[in-house]
């Protein structure tokens, strides 16, 4: 579904990805995994077109993403979460959500009812700022914003960061529903090696800016946690 060949990036005079190849196969959850300051959340922002690539080619379902602005993206039903969720913590709960019903092509309010199934606590708390939420709810918010567009890719950027456990086990449930019921393609940077196995399919791990270990989930083995993954 998504393939990126080559991609470089550079930032300032730093070159922050190095020939980056990976695909993320259609129906799959992949995990892309790796220590801080690899350079993971760069390539998110490349795949969503919030950082410009030197070189190389990145295509979701065939289509050459390079010449597309930010916000096409969505169009192409790429829903993102990026990190720290960024939802607009002065507006409610519900304007939050209403406003991504706005890069649906149907504009259509009907899909909140599907929002509310998945997350009940965002229609009890549809009044709230969202600045106001904990940082669980903020989470789930912002993935529920992302949903509005029912995307057929979702890309989450350390979905459970500075959250609580039990949300921490909401989201992962909610993760699997859409992987395996609805067969929704997900592509997620997590640090937590657990939560990773539980919802994952395959994993990816970039290191310095390089994709240096890919496979399927049940593959990644002590070796390759010692070298690229413990600090």
């Amino acid at each position: 579904m998504l393939s990126v060949e080559g991609v470089n990036q550079l930032y300032g005079g730093s070159h922050t990805l190095w020939d980056v190849a990976m695909t993320v196969p259609q129906g799959g959850c992949t995990c892309l995994m790796g220590r801080n300051g690899m350079g993971k959340t760069t390539l998110l922002k490349c795949i969503m077109g919030l950082l410009p690539i030197a070189s190389g080619t990145m295509r979701y379902a065939g289509q050459d993403l390079a010449p597309l602005r930010a916000e096409a993206r969505a169009a192409l039903k790429i829903g993102y979460v990026p990190q720290g969720r960024e939802i607009f913590p002065q507006l409610t709960v519900e304007e939050n959500l209403r406003l991504a019903v706005y890069a649906r092509p149907d504009k259509s309010f009907a899909i909140l009812d599907q929002i509310h199934t998945l997350f009940p606590v965002l229609k009890s708390m549809a009044r709230r700022r969202g600045g106001d939420l904990s940082g669980g709810q903020q989470q789930q918010l912002a993935i529920g914003r992302a949903l509005v567009i029912e995307p057929e890719l979702l890309i989450l950027d350390e979905p459970t960061e500075g959250i609580q456990p039990n949300i921490v086990q909401e989201i992962g449930d909610i993760i699997l529903r859409l992987n395996r019921e609805q067969g929704l393609t997900v592509l997620l940077v997590e640090q937590k090696l657990p939560f990773a196995r539980r919802v994952a399919t395959d994993f990816r791990i970039i290191d310095k800016g390089r994709l240096v270990a890919d496979g399927p989930m049940a593959s990644l083995d002590d070796g390759l946690i010692r070298r690229h993954l413990t600090v």
